[in-house]
């Protein structure tokens, strides 16, 4: 049985005991506590205060400062320093460092310079995780640990000598001949054959960007081994040597790693980093016109792989390393709205990043919850309003995020669109737009990720399922969806559906292949829309949605019915949208990306938008989620904007910040937050 959160949403913050003068610690605990903060963070980049020379161990220095916490109420999240191995070890043994798709390593001065499969980075590993857990492995002031941090942050990409040898090894397990894996990789374009294993490489540096797509793929899909094969090695060292009811987890999510996997196999729930601050960054435009509410997308990726997860590192100033990342300070409110956010979406546990910002190194600008005059500033103090607040929502611990509709994602075709461009320009337009109909309109969405262990039952959760853009399709997906659809279930389904196989090939099929008969539709036609072509729309009952980037041309089969049609191009007048009915329920086939307002449509003609509307109304700018379990709901109320909102309750329902009954029209302040307690 997997370990759990505390059974309360809790408080944390990032300590770096060995950043400071050991005469601060006692002073930093104590206003940590004073602060509603009853759990830290250590250790993830002090692999040197453990182990200052190979083979030489040391705990002195955190025997003191746990001697510390012990004597306080104050619990610690401990985590193996891997993320960051010393110096000696890069200079003894250069094959553990990763390097460029070019062969030039990276070298110590940063972190993450490592690679997961240099045996030797794996022995050093396995030393030092084995001593950190046989020593504090029954601290009875350590509730859980992380394993390294942020894996695959910063690279997610590894191309030294070591990863080419251990890809081997993953395509003979995987194809056994080098014969097969000629035919999955259709080695007979551009004369690419192998003869033998020792000719494999991991992806190496090519004219142009021309790399052989369906190497790239098993090569995407061996990143996520190596790492998830890292992180267990880890994870069963730790679990031989901890204390019952203690956690194991890592904080992610980060790229070329199958996340869900890697909770299944190794952790007891996920955690996230959340920095919506990125939103407001000088030198991104990562998050678009939504700012910080777009934070909430990797909110709902995090809350696919753990319904109930936690923040390991959650905003509380400003961004910054001395070489990249500029963002403002937080203004007033915009922690407690960051904050949340985070709860409104699963959170459990809030730790801060960081308790005081650095004096020395790479983030001297990434700010923490104190300056670096260590003086109580507006934060700090806000900070205890926020544990007031959510002291106030105790009882929300543990309640489930409410979503109507869902999402469906694979990771297949996540890493087909990381590299793909044909997939990706049709992905991020619809990732966006699905999202942003679902914020705009107060319906709250989930991802679901379909794999070898997901049951039709985890679909049928759902009265509507969205996918996009099933670019991979296998006969496996094509069945549960299938049976969704015939057992009552709504699907929609975009352009570019069922061409490629799992090896990545298009197959010789009428599209959308697998789902055709389910959708009731083949494409006759498809086409960029060009820069020189008119935006596409599509006539749909009264509405015009936007079919956005790419157009597929469909043709009705088996009485399926035509819903809208295009307005433009050489193929206007054609179908664009079809609707099948099968079973017990319906496909629905848009030959187009989905943008906001086709999402939108979508939701308002099935049913499923604003669920909440007898319940309360609230401007586009405020966002709603719902968290709900056996006999309450809780109605999460955030205003991103930087003007007043108001929004009205159409009935009674208990404000949990102020412990007292609200109903009727509420003004929120700029950056403001209500939760509201419904009885059920």
């Amino acid at each position: 049985m997997k370990c759990k959160l505390p059974g309360k949403i809790t408080m944390a913050v990032c300590y770096y005991p060995e950043h400071w003068d050991e005469e601060l610690w006692e002073s930093d605990l104590s206003r940590m506590l004073k602060a509603g903060i009853s759990i830290i963070r250590i250790a993830e980049f002090a692999w040197n205060k453990f182990e200052p020379e190979e083979g030489v161990f040391t705990f002195g220095f955190f025997d003191r400062f746990m001697a510390l916490v012990e004597k306080t109420p104050m619990k610690v999240i401990f985590c193996t320093p891997t993320a960051t191995p010393p110096a000696w070890a890069s200079h003894n043994y250069p094959e553990i460092l990763n390097a460029t798709k070019s062969g030039v390593l990276y070298r110590h001065g940063m972190r993450r310079h490592y690679n997961y499969n240099s045996a030797k980075y794996r022995q050093l590993t396995q030393s030092i995780v084995t001593k950190i857990a046989k020593h504090y492995g029954n601290h009875p002031s350590i509730i859980g640990w992380q394993i390294d941090n942020e894996l695959n942050c910063e690279v997610s990409e590894f191309y030294s000598e070591s990863d080419s040898s251990a890809f081997r090894m993953f395509l003979r397990g995987k194809y056994g001949s080098v014969e097969q894996l000629n035919r999955a990789w259709g080695t007979v374009f551009w004369n690419q054959d192998y003869t033998s294993w020792e000719q494999v490489h991991v992806p190496r540096t090519c004219p142009s960007d021309g790399t052989n797509p369906h190497q790239q793929l098993d090569y995407l899909r061996f990143i996520s081994d190596s790492a998830l094969g890292y992180a267990a090695l880890q994870a069963d060292i730790l679990r031989k040597h901890l204390r019952s009811g203690v956690f194991v987890t890592t904080n992610g999510l980060f790229g070329n790693m199958d996340n869900h996997l890697l909770v299944r196999e190794s952790l007891d729930f996920m955690t996230y980093d959340s920095y919506p601050n990125f939103g407001y960054g000088f030198d991104t435009n990562w998050y678009g016109d939504m700012r910080d509410r777009r934070c909430g997308q990797g909110l709902s990726e995090v809350r696919s792989c753990s319904p109930v997860f936690g923040i390991m590192e959650q905003q509380s100033g400003a961004n910054g390393w001395s070489s990249r990342f500029v963002t403002p300070t937080p203004k007033p409110g915009q922690m407690t709205l960051w904050t949340m956010q985070s709860i409104a979406h699963g959170a459990d546990l809030i730790s801060f990043f960081r308790w005081r910002t650095c004096t020395v190194g790479t983030e001297i600008y990434w700010h923490g919850i104190l300056d670096y005059d260590n003086s109580d500033n507006r934060r700090y103090r806000e900070v205890i309003d926020i544990s007031q607040k959510i002291e106030a929502i105790a009882d929300a611990a543990g309640a489930r995020y409410a979503a109507s509709f869902a999402v469906v994602k694979e990771f297949d075709n996540v890493l087909d669109a990381s590299y793909d461009v044909w997939h990706s320009r049709v992905e991020q337009v619809s990732a966006l737009g699905w999202y942003k109909a679902s914020q705009y309109t107060h319906t709250p969405m989930d991802y679901l990720y379909i794999n070898e262990s997901t049951l039709l039952d985890d679909l049928a959760k759902y009265p509507l399922l969205v996918y996009p853009h099933a670019t991979i399709l296998s006969p496996r997906t094509a069945k549960l969806l299938e049976n969704y659809v015939a057992g009552g279930g709504k699907l929609v389904m975009g352009c570019r559906t069922g061409y490629k196989d799992t090896d990545g090939h298009c197959v010789m099929t009428m599209k959308p292949g697998l789902v055709s008969k389910l959708c009731g539709v083949e494409v006759t036609d498809y086409t960029f829309v060009g820069p020189d072509d008119e935006a596409v729309f599509a006539q749909w009952d009264g509405t015009k949605p936007e079919a956005a980037v790419f157009n597929d041309i469909l043709s009705p089969k088996n009485g399926a019915e035509v819903l809208a049609c295009f307005d433009s191009n050489y193929y206007s007048g054609m179908p664009a949208l079809v609707h099948n009915k099968y079973g017990q329920g319906s496909a629905y086939y848009f030959g187009g990306a989905f943008g906001e307002d086709a999402a939108r449509a979508f939701l308002h003609k099935l049913g499923i938008a604003e669920p909440y509307a007898g319940i309360i109304s609230l401007p586009e700018e405020c966002e709603l989620a719902v968290r709900e379990k056996p006999g309450a709901k809780y109605f999460f109320v955030l205003n991103y904007s930087k003007s007043d909102a108001e929004i009205t309750l159409h009935r009674e329902m208990t404000d949990l910040y102020s412990k007292k009954p609200a109903s009727g029209k509420i003004k929120l302040a700029k950056y403001e937050t209500r939760v509201y307690f419904q009885e059920v």
